[in-house]
């Protein structure tokens, strides 16, 4: 294929994920263009991006040859039924995160992708966050020394419960299936697989709410990873990871979120810059110094032009797909472990798990 060709993207979905992550990020990517929207409420697209074909059903979008790759969208529990039309359609496929609802579901998504020869890429668009890249350059640069604790919160102060399908009671929803993936994925990146995992997931909310609440811990030889989220905390600690030769503490999320959410447009002047900086602690002689740390700029596009590359000139894929399934067996496996109220091991080589066609 052409390095110059324009791959025709199909969004399905336009509720807040749609609207405010993917349809920005792709129409703001060189070599995509954002034709058609699977959306029940055309004005709402249209006021956003006149120029874009909107239809009602997914089937519809599929059966459009001009299509190349499909942006799915939508509630959990559709992932894996709308990715695998998708795959058999004959199309690329990037699904939001959490990949699906389950790791069976996972597998097969994976194993539909390996027999179309289709990409399927999982939007854990949390790896180029100006935080996490800012302490990878840490990491690179031994600033910290061998990493021994790691602590990544995703905190919220949201006290009334929200009448939407992710607070609510069911399959695929809460904040561990929200929030989990990403913290997660970041953690699996910087440090591979764990021994073991320990969990609490629970509610803390009044109301008939989802889980509000996690406390996960990752057992490694020395290192322990620790992911922490809460919709009753009114703090913004970031991360806190100490090592070796240091700690580094930043407080604040990424601001892309809240920028895209704004509608700023992906690579304008400020975009991924954080106001916020992250403080580098040393010792020496017992004496503590507290450096500044610049953020990284942070840019999701990068995400969508890695997808692009992978179709069009074999590019490796920017999110493979056993790392998104190993994020999906520590989610539920973390379940698990919180449900029965123990550590539960973790396989060193994950066997099992990978042994199906399309899951390498």
């Amino acid at each position: 294929m052409p390095h110059s060709r324009i791959l025709n993207v199909a969004l399905v979905g336009y509720g807040y994920v749609g609207k405010t992550f993917h349809a920005p990020l792709i129409a703001a990517t060189p070599g995509l263009k954002l034709a058609t929207v699977v959306s029940s409420d055309p004005a709402k697209v249209a006021a956003d991006h006149p120029e874009v074909r909107v239809v009602a059903d997914l089937q519809t979008a599929l059966a459009d040859p001009a299509i190349d790759l499909v942006v799915i969208a939508t509630p959990n529990t559709l992932h894996a039924p709308q990715t695998i039309a998708a795959l058999e359609a004959g199309k690329h496929v990037v699904v939001d995160k959490p990949f699906a609802v389950t790791a069976a579901e996972a597998r097969s998504m994976a194993q539909a992708a390996a027999r179309a020869d289709r990409q399927l890429v999982v939007f854990h668009n949390r790896r180029w966050d100006s935080d996490f890249l800012t302490l990878r350059r840490l990491i690179a640069e031994g600033a910290l020394g061998e990493i021994v604790q790691y602590e990544s919160h995703f905190d919220r102060f949201r006290p009334v419960v929200r009448d939407r399908w992710r607070e609510r009671p069911g399959q695929g929803a809460g904040a561990w299936m929200d929030l989990g993936p990403h913290l997660l994925d970041q953690a699996l990146v910087l440090f591979g697989p764990p021994l073991a995992i320990s969990a609490d997931i629970g509610v803390q909310r009044a109301g008939p709410g989802a889980d509000d609440y996690f406390h996960v811990v990752l057992r490694y030889p020395t290192l322990r990873v620790i992911l922490h989220g809460s919709m009753l905390t009114a703090s913004d600690l970031r991360l806190a990871v100490h090592g070796t030769g240091g700690s580094f503490v930043k407080h604040g999320l990424d601001p892309q979120e809240a920028q895209l959410k704004a509608g700023m447009i992906p690579g304008a002047p400020g975009y991924g810059r954080d106001s916020r900086h992250g403080v580098l602690t040393t010792v020496e002689n017992d004496a503590p110094t507290h450096a500044d740390v610049s953020p990284e700029p942070s840019d999701y596009r990068a995400f969508y032009a890695g997808v692009r590359e992978a179709i069009v000139v074999g590019g490796p894929s920017p999110v493979p797909v056993t790392e998104a399934l190993r994020v999906m067996e520590l989610l539920e496996l973390a379940r698990q472990a919180s449900d029965e109220r123990r550590e539960l091991k973790v396989g060193a080589d994950w066997s099992g798990f990978f042994d199906s066609p399309g899951a390498d």
